[in-house]
């Protein structure tokens, strides 16, 4: 297909075709004539792909690139594929919290992992994102729901078993490399939607005016 036609079907404008073109997130078609260039499918999905990193998992196209560059690597194993992805996504971030918070925050996580038996790289972006939530709820006096920690880790271990142990039927590796970084991305995504939607139902029952007093 023509990249007017690949525009049509993918409903990406073509500037922005020519602009993942230009950053090498797409890779270049097929020449036909010194100013013509030819697509297929494997151009649609990987478009479709970006553009379900970008706008569904909000993540910027430079971070983009290097989740693809992960994924496109003949050398890289699965898991530092997906730990690239990880890293890629992954904002850092520097909360408000009192250095007494910060230490408490810091060994809870680490007594967590520890009896877990989480196998995590101390330079994880994620590791560093959770000690700062936690010293930030415990500066902000909203200990009661620190407390709920290791409830959250084995409910997130449960459905990410699940969720690796579906990928595992993908029959190539670069499939299941790409299913594994999309459900971590998106996943995320769908978790979060899912949860804003049981706190509406929750608070509805609750505390709604039409709610049993």
């Amino acid at each position: 297909m023509r990249i007017a036609e690949l525009s049509r079907i993918s409903g990406v404008p073509v500037p922005t075709i020519k602009y993942y073109l230009r950053e090498n997130l797409l890779p270049p078609g097929e020449l036909t004539s010194p100013n013509q260039a030819s697509y297929d499918d494997t151009h649609l999905h990987r478009l479709r792909l970006i553009r379900a990193l970008v706008d569904l998992g909000q993540v910027p196209v430079a971070r983009v690139k290097e989740v693809l560059e992960g994924l496109d690597s003949n050398t890289m194993s699965l898991h530092d594929k997906i730990g690239r992805a990880h890293y890629a996504i992954t904002p850092q971030r520097q909360l408000t919290s009192t250095s007494e918070a910060h230490d408490s925050a810091t060994t809870q996580v680490q007594d967590l992992l520890a009896s877990r038996g989480w196998s995590v790289h101390a330079d994880a972006p994620a590791l560093n994102t959770l000690i700062e939530t936690v010293a930030a709820l415990r500066t902000l006096h909203q200990d009661h729901l620190v407390n709920f920690l290791d409830s959250y880790a084995a409910a997130v271990e449960t459905f990410t078993e699940l969720e690796v142990a579906a990928v595992e039927t993908r029959p190539s590796p670069d499939e299941l490399a790409e299913s594994v970084i999309l459900g971590t991305i998106l996943g995320e995504t769908l978790i979060s939607s899912l949860r804003l939607l049981a706190h509406e139902s929750i608070s509805a029952k609750r505390w709604s005016s039409d709610a049993p007093r």
